[in-house]
């Protein structure tokens, strides 16, 4: 074997910081932000503190760095959802995709920025009201799209296109505490098929 095979075989492991970031989302989804504790996330992400702090900052830079990645990547169907032709469409788009995105295998059950708004203390104050704050921006979206859609002449101007988001947003909030508890991508689709059932026609 040559000396540069050594040579490069005996190299430390080059720090991934999209790889770091994965496993303290990760983290952050199955703990919230208060559950996650300091010296977990560092074994997580295999550092030590002084790294950690010298790629991410501190706790609640990290978890910034990390909700962006959230939002970025397995939160996006929200964007793909008002998307859809019309207001139905996009009301049952927006809950069956939540439906199989709460119950995946491939990550944590639930919705980070759902669990994470609930379980924030008193010493988290700003991380909970940036979550709301991001809560509500999905749900203003849905609104807009609603308007849009009355504006189309697909949904009649007499509903509330506030009260339809609202509507979606808190069954997609209790959807994301069922599959935390356990419930299994067929049994949300069964309770949102119910939910469907009372959307208003044109």
């Amino acid at each position: 074997m040559s000396a540069d095979i050594k040579k490069t075989r005996g190299r430390p492991r080059v720090f991934d910081k999209d790889e770091a970031l994965d496993k303290a989302l990760k983290v952050f989804w199955q703990r919230g932000y208060d559950g996650a504790s300091l010296a977990e996330l560092i074994e997580a992400l295999s550092i030590n503190k002084p790294s950690l702090y010298a790629a991410f900052g501190n706790k609640e830079e990290l978890f910034q760095q990390a909700l962006a990645r959230y939002l970025a990547g397995p939160a996006a169907f929200v964007t793909e959802a008002v998307a859809a032709p019309t207001a139905r469409a996009v009301a049952e788009r927006f809950l069956m995709k939540a439906a199989e995105f709460l119950t995946s295998n491939q990550h944590p059950k639930g919705c980070m920025i759902v669990q994470g708004a609930l379980s924030c203390g008193q010493g988290a104050e700003e991380v909970k009201a940036q979550l709301i704050q991001y809560r509500m921006h999905y749900e203003t979206r849905l609104a807009e799209r609603f308007k849009q859609a009355q504006v189309d002449g697909d949904l009649s101007p007499a509903l509330s296109a506030e009260d339809l988001a609202k509507y979606l947003a808190t069954l997609h909030q209790g959807m994301s505490v069922q599959a935390t508890n356990g419930a299994t991508q067929e049994e949300l689709v069964s309770m949102l098929k119910l939910a469907l059932m009372s959307w208003p026609s044109q």
